[in-house]
């Protein structure tokens, strides 16, 4: 496993892991490329609606030529401060911050006279650079804008609420950790449900489209966002995979609490790296001890489990060439979003059943807050498609 780049490397080239590239986290790393990657998707299908014209600019008024509003200075003398008094703190606790880089940017912890000095000098430099181009009589001008165009700002809100999204599901399962170390715990890099992403993440981006772009359809939009969604859902699992974060499957064998032995069979056909694996090096740091490892992550499970990542970015992969050859057929705005919604729900209910999470036992019946969230996304979606199936067909009777 590479919970870091500096394990890649050492793979690569033989250097020692926990070196300057453990500060990149390979989890993170395929966080941000795959809120990239939906970004694209998402784009080419809202600018594919714009052409067919489906979707309407809107007209804004850029205005050039004023001095730097208190907005912006305050917003250049945070990033000023943050940046004075957390490099100085990383470069000085290198081994601390490598370790969670999250928990030491949002602690309190930095060298702060440095990011005051910071601060007052990038606040200066914007107040410098508004007056240098401040005019005597701004300019406004009127243009068109596209959803397609502020793909960039949907982009950030959509990750930074599915991120908060992600935390906020996953505290609601380890309410008892939390309650001891809130801070600690909420501002931890570790600790993502991926329903929770996606449900806040959904939210902020229909209220964006609402509030910028007001005629716009929002069935329409949905139908955009969904092949995006679960590609960027897949390409997610592949750093859960790769960084061994914990979100792999139950044991291919063992005993269970009652002392009874079991052992799933795995199919011939299956090559044995698909079957089970060991996690060595997995960032969660759990399991037995690797003999002879000195380095910061010397664990591996003593027993196989199965790579639910694995079987999860196949799947994701799979609903998105389905999705994608839709998306130019069904004429119905929403369907492929719902359709979307129930192979997503399908999908995580089944792969639930080998995957090792917290489980809740109400009503005589057993399963994880991804199941019950589940099982509403497959309600959802049949819901949602026979609804809009039924509207299409009232409205072509009273035609």
């Amino acid at each position: 496993m590479y919970p870091d780049f500096s394990y890649i490397l050492h793979d690569l080239f033989g250097t020692r892991p926990d070196n300057w590239a453990s500060v990149f986290k390979t989890f993170g790393f395929f966080l941000a490329t795959a809120v990239g990657v939906g970004a694209w998707l998402f784009r080419i299908e809202l600018r594919r609606k714009a052409r067919e014209g489906i979707f309407k600019p809107t007209t804004v008024v850029e205005v050039s030529g004023l001095p730097a509003t208190p907005g912006e200075l305050f917003g250049q003398a945070l990033f000023g401060l943050l940046l004075g008094a957390k490099i100085p703190y990383a470069i000085r606790h290198f081994a601390d911050f490598r370790q969670d880089p999250a928990a030491a940017i949002f602690s309190t912890k930095g060298n702060w006279a440095i990011g005051l000095l910071l601060a007052a000098l990038f606040a200066l430099w914007r107040y410098w650079d508004g007056q240098r181009h401040k005019t005597d009589v701004p300019v406004r001008k009127k243009i068109k804008v596209y959803p397609h165009d502020k793909i960039a700002e949907i982009a950030m809100i959509a990750a930074f609420s599915g991120i908060l999204g992600a935390k906020i599901f996953d505290l609601i399962e380890h309410l008892d950790a939390f309650f001891k170390d809130p801070v600690g715990v909420f501002f931890s890099g570790s600790g993502l449900a991926i329903y929770g992403g996606l449900i806040f993440g959904f939210i902020a981006v229909v209220w964006y489209l609402r509030k910028h772009f007001p005629g716009i359809s929002i069935l329409h939009a949905m139908d955009a966002v969904a092949p995006a969604l679960i590609l960027a859902y897949g390409v997610g699992r592949i750093g859960c995979q790769l960084s061994g974060d914990g979100d792999w499957g139950i044991p291919v064998k063992g005993t269970t609490e009652a002392g009874v032995e079991y052992a799933y069979h795995k199919p011939a056909w299956l090559p044995d790296i698909l079957w089970a694996q060991h996690y060595p090096h997995n960032i969660a740091n759990e399991g037995v001890p690797i003999d002879g490892c000195t380095w910061t992550y010397c664990r591996q499970l003593p027993v196989g489990v199965f790579p639910t990542p694995v079987y999860e970015t196949t799947l994701a992969v799979l609903i998105f060439l389905i999705l994608w050859a839709l998306r130019k057929r069904l004429r119905i705005p929403g369907t492929l979003f719902f359709i979307f919604m129930f192979l997503d729900g399908l999908e995580r209910f089944f792969i639930e059943k080998i995957r090792v999470n917290i489980r809740y036992h109400y009503f005589g019946l057993d399963f994880t807050q991804a199941q019950f969230i589940a099982v509403l996304m497959m309600a959802g979606g049949i819901i949602g498609t026979w609804w809009l199936w039924s509207r299409h067909r009232q409205k072509a009777k009273s035609y």
